[in-house]
């Protein structure tokens, strides 16, 4: 019998090629599964509620992984304590705990939720978390371009070309930007993200903020449906993944 366990991390992106195990990288999923593994005694492999692009950092994640002992909650408590003692400062367990098989870290997922943060006052000091950008933007029209996607459903304009996905269809539930002090703040929610899909929202409503394009060429942007329309895309060390919802764990 294999039994499914949840878990919640965090981790700074900077020196990791994402979350997804690639050939010759280093990556968050290499890192944990690794890790249990050894812990454990038996290979683990870990399923993450989505990828990430390299660099890109996440606030709050979830991963499932089945063995086939069953694990206490005590035992899941001195796991957590275990591995965080072992693993790099740039990454974090805060949880582990049992979920019924039907419960998967990605497709059991009902949203995510990332924010993107612009600083217009350069500092060394957020330099690895945050996208510098210098002269005035307009942020109320960058809104009205945020609150349009709520409208939309087809973001094949701001997906990165020949990936594996079936559908390019997501429906953003919430998108706004904010003041926070010297920073812009990006909030966009939805119920899936396209690979590169934040990134090239976020350069494309920064051209529409600098004035480069108008809201109609906003608009036709991404009628087209072509990437080579859109704006560029921002770095990634600017972008979080902030929250991930579920219906249920049990």
């Amino acid at each position: 019998m294999n039994y499914r366990y949840f878990i919640k991390l965090a981790f700074d992106g900077t020196n990791y090629h994402g979350w997804q195990i690639q050939e010759n990288a280093h990556t968050v999923q290499q890192v944990v599964n690794e890790a249990l593994s050894m812990m454990l005694r038996e290979t683990v492999s870990a399923t993450g509620c989505g990828r990430t692009d390299s660099g890109v950092h996440a606030k709050e994640f979830f991963a499932h992984f089945e063995i086939d002992q069953e694990i206490s909650v005590k035992a899941c408590k001195d796991l957590v304590f275990r591995l965080n003692n072992y693993l790099d400062v740039d990454l974090v367990i805060y949880n582990i705990f049992h979920v019924k098989p039907r419960i998967h870290a990605r497709f059991s997922a009902q949203a995510r939720t990332y924010q993107y943060v612009i600083t217009r006052i350069k500092n060394p000091f957020i330099s690895r978390y945050s996208h510098f950008h210098y002269g005035p933007v307009d942020l109320e029209l960058m809104n009205k371009g945020a609150e349009f996607l709520l409208s939309e459903s087809d973001f094949t304009s701001f997906s990165k070309v020949h990936t594996e996905t079936k559908t390019n269809i997501c429906r953003v539930t919430y998108a706004k930007w904010e003041e926070d002090g010297d920073n812009l703040v990006f909030t966009i929610r939805a119920d899936r993200f396209l690979r590169n899909m934040v990134r090239a929202i976020v350069g494309t409503l920064l051209d529409l903020g600098m004035k480069k394009i108008t809201f109609d060429d906003f608009r036709t942007i991404i009628a087209s449906k072509n990437r080579c329309d859109a704006g560029e895309s921002v770095p990634a060390y600017g972008l979080f993944l902030i929250r991930v919802d579920y219906p249920d764990f049990n």
